[in-house]
């Protein structure tokens, strides 16, 4: 029986992987879980779970989940989920959301535990560093299992052939809500119809992320720290239906797909129970119904986040933490109404060119990269100030 830490149990990706874990109760046994500041939650899962130790990231939050169950070992504050990932566990589940989640990520392989990663910005803002810790622990395939859909995709069709026959690697995107859409058109959406997401249904900055393509961008990051693959062999194509949710093309021009219908918990189960595939399906593709698949390329001259996370991962370092932190606070901005849409993009931007003019050398460590992320984040705010100033 495989002994799993859950990190981020109360958010979507986190409920939906108790849900897989519930269904085989014969193969996962939850050993923690961890959460911000929902204790209320946190609380009702350890009881459902009988998980006997949890972290809690608020303080104030964890004193209070003391209280009321004091038969739980509650770990708290800012580095509690580090904690708990690097307790004896055979795989550290990370759901957690944001540049939050690297430290517990860093924990977990330091320990030598395998991660289910859906905490994509571990890769993003420490790519070189959780890439370095998976492969002193035994590799990066061994250590870093993909939960999000695209990676997991790939991971599967990666199995079709030797790693030298691979030619490309095409992630799908559905187009967000905005597909076909004109840089006129966009001028004066706003958090309503951005988050009107056609076929996911995610937290509000993933979200956003999807509507301006900036999620793709730093899912092409992602698969390229995750498979050792470089830019010039990565694509994204638009797919508006999500069901191939990623593909690869071998060297004799054959390609590979993964096709199920959009529902998070098939990629969860893969990676909680990898590399075998359990005997459940939550969902499957109906091939006896009357259907349809459409390709279309990306209108990047619109969509212009996705050329500016290729532009990052490119550059690496810690142009990509850069580009995570100034993304989120300017989506923060958007949703808060205080930048229009079509700004995000160029609050990213100029952030990357100001961190750019400073002549910034590799990250050595985690230090390096959380103070790149500190000074984006500043930078970001800076800016936006300035314009709603001018």
């Amino acid at each position: 029986m495989k002994s799993i830490v859950l990190l981020g149990s109360t958010g979507s990706i986190g409920t939906q992987a108790l849900e897989v874990v519930a269904t085989h109760p014969d193969r996962f046994r939850l050993v923690g879980l961890a959460a911000g500041r929902d204790v209320g939650a946190l609380a009702a899962q350890a009881d459902a779970t009988g998980v006997r130790r949890v972290a809690v990231a608020d303080a104030a939050a964890a004193r209070e989940l003391a209280s009321a169950r004091p038969k739980l070992e509650v770990l708290d504050g800012p580095g509690a989920a580090a904690e708990l990932a690097a307790a004896d566990a055979d795989l550290v589940v990370n759901a957690v959301t944001g540049a939050v989640g690297l430290e517990p990520t860093l924990a977990a392989l330091g320990a030598g535990t395998p991660v289910a990663l859906a905490n994509k910005e571990s890769l993003i803002v420490g790519g070189p560093l959780v890439v370095a810790a998976a492969e002193a622990a035994g590799g990066r395939e061994q250590l870093l299992l993909p939960v999000d859909s695209e990676h997991s995709a790939l991971a599967q069709c990666l199995r079709g052939g030797r790693r030298d026959e691979v030619a490309r690697l095409v992630l799908t995107a559905s187009g967000g809500p905005f597909r076909g859409c004109r840089a006129g058109e966009l001028a004066a959406v706003g958090p309503e119809q951005a988050l009107a997401h056609p076929t996911w249904s995610m937290g509000p900055v993933v979200t956003v992320n999807s509507a301006t393509l900036m999620n793709k961008g730093l899912e092409l990051i992602e698969a390229h720290e995750l498979f050792a693959v470089p830019f010039d062999r990565l694509e994204v194509v638009v797919h508006p239906q999500s069901v191939v949710h990623s593909m690869v093309t071998f060297v004799d021009g054959s390609t590979l797909a993964q096709l199920s219908p959009p529902d998070m918990r098939l990629p969860i189960q893969l990676a909680l129970g990898w590399p075998e595939r359990l005997d459940h399906a939550f969902v499957a593709c109906d091939w006896t119904a009357a259907g349809s698949l459409d390709f279309e390329p990306v209108d990047r001259a619109t969509f212009r986040a996705l050329d500016l996370a290729e532009q990052a991962g490119r550059r690496g370092g810690s142009f990509p933490a850069v580009l995570n932190a100034s993304n989120e606070v300017a989506v923060d901005a958007f949703l808060h109404r205080g930048l229009a849409f079509l700004d995000i993009a160029g609050i990213v931007e100029a952030s990357l060119e100001a961190w750019g003019s400073t002549d910034p050398g590799e990250p050595n460590d985690l230090q390096d990269v959380l103070d790149a992320d500190a000074w984006a984040r500043a930078r970001a705010r800076r800016l936006i100030e300035q314009r709603g100033d001018s």
